[in-house]
């Protein structure tokens, strides 16, 4: 069976108070999984897709084989995540209420992950009829050596025609614990994506310009990179932690789409909802789906991860229709 999709980035562990205790309050965590192109790939596998994930994993270790497990029951492909010497990069979240925002601490540092180089995989092999690729800008930032093959990997696909999605996701502290210019490096794989999540504020930080408004910025973008055919990005506002309103935009060279707003009352957990918002567009191109229909799938994908704990979207295509049509709340029977 050929691959729809190959998600490239690290697997992560996740750990957190219960509900919205600090750290330390209970002395608790809980275990989850996640990791930015890894919940992409788990929201494309449920909404039909098939997709691998491209990583790499410490060797003869239980934690990292959950992880697999983890993937695999959602439908993902681990066929090509790695096993070498290392550890398990992890962060800690603490879920944050009413007045007091989330607060995440990572802990990445010479992760098998981090510590992997481009001459560990097999490029030709990995992108041999493949569709689609994603990676964000978490992955270059997690060290020279993933950076450097996330370069690679982003000029093999525009060498071969394959479609590039890039997420922005800059991570200043990432970036400063191996004095990496990420800037430049992100601005490298911009350059041969097709596909971009971005919004003004990545796009003043890659080309060292002044902030400028959103439409402008976006036409510089396109200005800029003439590989890009789409820009999405979502407007949020915020009256608390647990109330928040979305809408969605999705940028051609020729036009701009908006969704409708989603009002968010009762957040559960936001983490995980810019990637799942990512996945809906995605789903949507490789449907060839009209641009409308897109933005507003895309968008109600992104609301409905924030009433679900953890990282991965556990959703489907018809409950997020369902959110898209405002087909109600009662309770299905």
């Amino acid at each position: 069976m050929t691959t729809d999709v190959l998600c490239f980035g690290e697997l992560l562990l996740r750990l957190s108070p219960p509900g919205n205790e600090r750290f330390g309050q209970s002395g608790a965590l809980n275990v989850q999984f996640g990791g930015a192109e890894a919940n992409v790939g788990v929201s494309l596998a449920r909404f039909g897709h098939s997709v691998d994930m491209m990583s790499a994993i410490p060797d003869d270790h239980a934690l990292a084989d959950s992880v697999l497990a983890g993937l695999r029951a959602q439908g993902v492909g681990t066929s090509n995540i790695l096993t070498r010497a290392g550890r398990m990069g992890m962060y800690f979240l603490e879920t944050g209420a009413v007045r007091r925002p989330s607060r995440i601490i990572y802990d990445r540092a010479y992760s098998a992950f981090a510590t992997s180089t481009a001459d560990d995989y097999d490029w030709n092999s990995l992108l041999e009829g493949m569709k689609l690729v994603h990676i964000s800008g978490i992955t270059p930032a997690t060290g020279p050596g993933p950076a450097e093959a996330s370069q690679l990997l982003a000029a093999k696909c525009a060498e071969r025609g394959i479609q590039l999605s890039f997420d922005g996701n800059y991570r200043e502290l990432l970036w400063k614990s191996w004095n990496g210019n990420g800037p430049a490096i992100l601005k490298n794989i911009l350059s041969h994506a097709t596909i971009a999540f971005i919004n003004e504020r990545d796009i003043a930080l890659l080309l060292g310009t002044e902030p400028e408004t959103r439409k402008d910025a976006i036409a510089r973008a396109f200005d800029t990179f003439p590989n890009l055919k789409i820009i999405a990005a979502t407007q949020r506002a915020q009256s608390s932690v647990s109330n928040q309103s979305l809408i969605g935009e999705y940028y051609t060279r020729d036009a701009l789409f908006t969704s409708r707003a989603h009002e968010l009352e009762g957040v559960v957990d936001r983490i995980g909802g810019g990637d799942a918002f990512a996945a809906g567009v995605l789903h949507c191109l490789l449907n060839n789906a009209a641009p409308q229909y897109t933005i507003e799938f895309a968008m109600a994908a992104g609301a409905i991860k924030h009433s679900i704990p953890g990282d991965f979207n556990l959703t489907n295509v018809q409950e997020v229709e369902d959110a898209m049509n405002e087909s109600g709340l009662d309770v299905r029977r």
